[in-house]
């Protein structure tokens, strides 16, 4: 009788039934494809090396896929070998872990990564091609190395995207996924792209227009304005910033009236950017009727009224009705007000003074916080040098809060409003006033190397919190600034802090080593970051 059919693919396998044989003998069971009889155990050990191949090189023979295409061809000027070495060396190191808080002498090399990307780039070199996995690798783990990794890397960044999930962030960070876009001049191709590409696509070309023709591209956007999904508004609505001129003032007052919140709030956030915009003309009447000078008292004080009510015209030009929880409705209302009012407008309303007269006058009722907090945002939205400087007032000053109330946080971005020269000698000024301890934010916004009167400043500050026998901790984050950003030619200038200074009574245990290792830290730094810029400069003419 025979057995029922077994199907093809439930049947016992080749290497199951050869296990199966050598189990029970060859001699009760005959190996597959074999004849019993004295060969039997040979044949199956033939069999079993056979099938072991087979199975260690887990694919079964099939038709080769296709080859991916050529990487591009990058350029630009490889590095000099020794630069070359340098990467290499930044790249494969890693961090440290300290159980003990200290971090010895040696420099760490992962932190002058930014400073040597930045310098390559702007020397325009690019990459050799072995040390793209190890950049690439360098900048997942790290966000903000992306723009300049990316950058350096060059068009093969986004081809060795295309193959490792891995680095998948490269397509995401290159405008439309690394995709070419047609020529500008082609109109065909540019309409059939922004009507049938992709959105990451469409975001590049709509900012690739905007960055050389900001006209052309509003008019591109606003013929598909009317069916684009909200959040695609918004983000192309966000590309208007790029080149925003008065031009751009009628079609943003169109967006005031979108359905989508905020789409709605972005267009009244651009339009009060621009002063001479209708929007911001109403919210100078607005802000106007609330804030007025009181000349009743002795002297001079601002009196402030804020609104009573959110109605529907403050709503359309972008005054968000509900506040959020803890803050009362009418200084949320207030301060939205005076943060999208022209500040132009605040001279004649005040009495004809100067921005740094209006901002010294007291204020009411304890409105000063509020006004002057608004006037901060809209200085950095207007880039107001003017009302900056008021508002920052001298960094001499006895309050390290600024006049009124401006915090050290709206300092840091009032100062990015001015020039980097003009920044750093405003900070230089205010450490040598009121010390380190709160000098941290503004610090971050000054332009890398520091000029030399603010590296000299942060020096003299830290040699004196040495001297005073301060806790060394608490400046380990300045110490961590100055390693990347004083002017590696300040190295010689500090030999005299690298010896263990005498340690007041007072001083914290162990402080006097602890500083002495700092600053042989920051030198041995400095020289590192010398010798990196210096690798990286072009040949000569000789080559050399």
């Amino acid at each position: 009788m025979n057995s029922p059919s077994v199907p093809a693919d439930s049947a016992p396998s080749a290497w199951e039934e050869l296990v199966t044989a050598a189990l029970l003998g060859t001699d009760r069971r005959t190996p597959p494809g074999g004849t019993p009889g004295r060969e039997a155990p040979v044949a199956l050990l033939d069999a079993a090396a056979m099938e072991t191949v087979r199975r260690r090189a887990g694919l079964r023979p099939a038709r080769a896929a296709q080859r991916p295409q050529r990487a591009p061809e990058d350029p630009r000027p490889a590095l000099p070998p020794a630069a070359a070495r340098r990467l290499s060396m930044l790249l494969s190191d890693r961090p440290g872990v300290s159980g003990g808080g200290r971090r010895g002498t040696a420099p760490d090399l992962v932190e002058l990564l930014p400073e040597w990307l930045a310098t390559a780039n702007n020397r325009g070199f690019g990459p050799r091609p072995e040390v793209l996995p190890a950049l690439l690798d360098a900048a997942r783990g790290r966000t903000d190395l992306r723009p300049a990794a990316l950058t350096f890397a060059g068009p093969r960044a986004v081809w060795l995207a295309r193959l490792n999930p891995d680095w998948r962030f490269a397509l995401r960070a290159t405008p439309g996924g690394g995709a070419a876009l047609p020529h500008l001049q082609d109109a065909a191709k540019v309409q059939q792209l922004w009507q049938e590409g992709l959105f990451a696509e469409r975001v590049a070309l709509l900012s690739a227009i905007r960055a050389c023709e900001p006209d052309a591209a509003r008019e591109l956007l606003t013929t598909t304005w009317a069916t684009e999904r909200a959040e695609d508004r918004l983000m192309f609505l966000d590309s208007l910033r790029t080149g925003l001129g008065p031009q751009d003032e009628p079609f943003l007052e169109q967006a005031l009236s979108d359905r989508s919140r905020n789409v709605r709030s972005t267009a009244a956030e651009l339009l009060s950017a621009l002063p001479g915009s209708a929007l911001a003309a109403r919210m100078a009447v607005r802000a106007g009727a609330c804030v007025a000078v009181d000349h009743t008292g002795e002297a001079p004080v601002i009196g402030v009224e804020a609104p009573h009510e959110c109605d529907a015209g403050m709503e359309r030009d972008g005054v968000l009705a509900k506040a959020p929880a803890g803050r009362g409705e009418r200084s949320w209302w207030f301060g939205q007000l005076v943060e999208a009012a022209p500040l132009s407008a605040w001279p004649g309303r005040l009495g004809r003074r100067t921005p740094r007269e209006i901002v010294a006058l007291p204020v009411t009722d304890d409105w000063q916080a509020e006004l002057h907090a608004a006037w901060c945002r809209a200085a950095v939205r207007q880039r107001d040098a003017e009302w900056a400087r008021a508002l920052l007032g001298s960094p001499s000053a006895p309050e390290a809060g600024g006049p009124g109330a401006v915090s050290l946080a709206e300092r840091a971005k009032l100062l990015g409003t001015l020039g980097s020269a003009e920044r750093a000698e405003w900070v230089a000024g205010f450490i040598a006033t009121h010390g380190l301890s709160e000098a941290f934010q503004l610090l971050g916004v000054c332009a890398v190397p520091w000029s030399a009167p603010l590296g000299r400043a942060v020096v003299d500050a830290l040699n004196i919190a040495r001297d005073a026998g301060s806790y060394p901790w608490s400046f380990s984050g300045v110490m961590g600034l100055a390693e990347r950003c004083l002017d590696p030619a300040e190295a010689s200038r500090l030999d005299g802090l690298l010896a263990v200074p005498d340690e007041p009574e007072d001083a914290s245990p162990g402080a006097g080593g602890y500083w002495a290792e700092a600053f042989q830290r920051l030198v041995t730094t400095l020289r590192l970051r010398g010798a990196m810029i210096k690798e990286l400069e072009p040949p000569g003419p000789s080559g050399t």
